[in-house]
């Protein structure tokens, strides 16, 4: 875990604790944990500030509607008010933690009198199919980079892994006769990932062009190249792989700002235009609630009303 809540009061002691819970038994991200571990300390460093005493019984409505009035004039991006979004998240994390609390049966507010604030709906991008061929077409192929990037290109379109997913795979893992191989995922889930046929077929291209005993199975291919080189060196990173989408994205002049994330909603959007049940999609995407995948029904269902607009009774 990262370093703790530098704090020595009861709430920063239970945070920290709140945190370990995270990683130990939630089976949380790294990422999760980085950004609860933020959005509780600023409540802590906060409550300092204002002179506020850092008890657990301390935490009441006043004080987190008080929060949030903070949180609201806080600046955010190019010097913008923070977005509700962020507010939101830090909201979030603190229902979090009083659910835990009330969970190791500390006496502490009800989570559910602190209100979310109302968000604008997050909208979805994705490519459509001639796009999505453009990206997937980017890459040169002279190169084993080209080939290493092609086959990234296709893995993520066949399967809506993640980001993190995707680097954190070993070629012994993979079962390329049947096409498929196990992960697990965000909170500790483990799934099933199918490939394409297509993105089998890249995949063993690039695997065939080397000629190194790393087990990663997206490695780097500049620089050194020591073959006692550390594995997880040898490991293309997350970052590495969203700045070669974005170069891609770029080369071909797409419309949209493709991102890996970009690519996981592409992939789900394709399975539900297909006919594709919403259970099934979220069980490949690794969606702990249905509610989380259904966010793609909203841009589907936007789908199949232009196309109703369009077609229905030209025939009259």
């Amino acid at each position: 875990m990262a370093d703790p809540v530098p704090n020595s009061s009861e709430i920063g002691r239970k945070v920290n604790e709140f945190l370990e819970y995270l990683q130990v038994e939630r089976g949380s991200s790294p990422l999760t944990i980085r950004n609860y571990k933020h959005y509780l300390s600023r409540f802590i460093l906060w409550m300092e500030s204002n002179h506020i005493r850092e008890d657990l019984v301390d935490i009441n409505q006043d004080v987190v509607r008080s929060f949030r009035v903070f949180l609201s004039n806080l600046p955010g991006e190019n010097r913008n008010q923070m977005t509700r979004r962020t507010q939101a998240y830090h909201v979030i994390a603190l229902r979090s933690f009083l659910k835990w609390l009330i969970k190791n049966d500390y006496s502490v507010m009800a989570p559910d009198k602190i209100d979310l604030p109302k968000v604008e709906e997050r909208q979805v991008k994705f490519l459509n199919g001639e796009q999505v061929d453009r990206l997937l077409n980017a890459p040169s192929l002279s190169t084993i980079q080209g080939k290493r990037d092609k086959a990234i290109l296709e893995v993520l379109f066949s399967t809506g892994l993640r980001v993190s997913e995707l680097t954190r795979l070993d070629r012994d893992k993979i079962d390329l006769d049947r096409r498929e191989f196990g992960i697990v995922g965000k909170g500790g889930r483990a799934r099933v990932v199918f490939l394409s046929s297509r993105a089998t077929d890249w995949l063993i291209k690039y695997l065939n062009e080397r000629n190194d005993h790393f087990k990663p199975l997206f490695i780097r291919h500049k620089g050194n190249m020591d073959p006692t080189t550390p594995d997880d060196k040898m490991r293309l990173t997350p970052r590495s792989v969203q700045r070669l989408i974005k170069k891609y994205s770029h080369k071909m002049k797409l419309p949209v700002e493709v991102t890996p994330h970009v690519m996981r909603h592409s992939f789900a959007t394709d399975l539900l235009n297909a006919g594709a049940d919403i259970r099934s999609v979220q069980e490949m995407l690794g969606h702990k609630n249905i509610s989380t995948t259904q966010i793609y029904t909203h841009v589907t269902n936007k789908q199949l009303r232009d196309i109703h607009a369009a077609f229905h009774g030209k025939g009259n």
